[in-house]
């Protein structure tokens, strides 16, 4: 934990960090998943050695289940840090890795690379985050994750889940764009899509919980010009309606859903649901929008584990 600081960047916006409890002792209720010997990710040859360069030359934290074993097929769950931040501080702040034992997912939460300005970052979308133009190929990178995580635990191929904050959250998307095939679903808070979206050619429904508060000054929630970059942006709505439609979803959200509790400063359930149903098989599309939610909201632990956690658990590949 040397790596860990008080304070941290995350998305440009700082603060500081805190981690909380609400005694919650139990995992949330999620149906179980079947998990066969023909859903065990086996990596190619050429794979893992490309896997072996990549992760020698920029190694990863990880945290196994304590009840792991090999009578089964294990989700794989990947964190993706924020601007400025890292692998170990995302997750504290996260508090996702807390809860590996109770939850039963294998874990990974690497860190970008350092820019000219000695902050970590992802090359992600057309709008985040290689503000200096290396060029570095994070979604061979995240492969490279994914199959050494694969040659060393018994991973479903069926359950790999990616979920990331701002840049790591932008990052979510672009793997789902370019692996729809790897990951069944993501979960990117105040990150968004290509502005592009030209560029986002996945060949599968990847289901997507889009989480963003509308107060959000560095990422805004209803799209336009990036604090810091002068960048475009799409809408968070905009960015859930593109997985709508790739997932056969009916383009017409339901807004009846009620809400759910994401930021425990902010009073009651203020975050709103819109949700586009009846997604073909491998598909989903949720909006949370957190209701005076800002760039980086006070979530509640172990709740906001438990809310992503039940959202990957019902969103395996079909």
């Amino acid at each position: 934990m040397a790596r860990l600081v008080e304070t941290l960047v995350f998305g440009g916006f700082l603060g500081s960090l805190f981690v909380f409890s609400t005694g919650c002792e139990t995992a949330p209720p999620v149906p179980p998943v079947p998990s066969l010997e023909s859903d065990r990710l086996i990596p190619s040859d050429t794979a893992m050695q490309t896997a072996k360069v990549l992760v020698a030359a920029r190694p990863y934290e990880s945290k196994i289940p304590d009840t792991y074993n090999t009578q089964k097929n294990w989700p794989l769950v990947i964190l993706l840090h924020g601007y400025g931040a890292n692998g170990i501080a995302q997750d504290v702040y996260f508090g996702l890795g807390k809860e590996v034992d109770r939850l039963g997912f294998l874990y990974a939460y690497p860190d970008g690379l350092v820019d000219s300005k000695g902050k970590h970052f992802w090359n992600a979308t057309d709008v985040c985050c290689d503000f200096d133009n290396k060029g570095v190929d994070d979604v061979a990178y995240i492969d490279a994750i994914i199959d050494d995580m694969a040659s060393r635990y018994q991973v479903d191929k069926k359950r790999v889940y990616l979920v990331g904050h701002s840049n790591g959250g932008f990052m979510s998307h672009r793997f789902a764009c370019d692996r729809s095939e790897r990951v069944a679903a993501i979960v990117p808070l105040a990150g968004d899509n290509y502005k592009d979206t030209s560029r986002c050619t996945p060949k599968q429904p990847v289901a997507v919980l889009q989480v963003h508060g509308d107060k959000d000054d560095l990422v805004p929630y209803e799209g336009g010009t990036e604090a810091g970059t002068g960048r475009s942006l799409p809408s968070a709505i905009d960015c859930v309606k593109f997985w709508a439609g790739i997932g056969g979803c009916t383009l017409t959200p339901d807004t009846t859903v009620p809400n759910v509790d994401v930021d425990r400063y902010l009073p009651g359930a203020e975050s709103t649901v819109t949700r586009f149903p009846n997604c073909k098989p491998g598909g989903g599309a949720e909006l949370w929008t957190i209701k005076g939610g800002v760039h980086m909201p006070s979530l509640g632990q172990p709740t906001w584990a438990d809310q992503v956690w039940s959202w990957f658990a019902a969103h395996p590949k079909p």
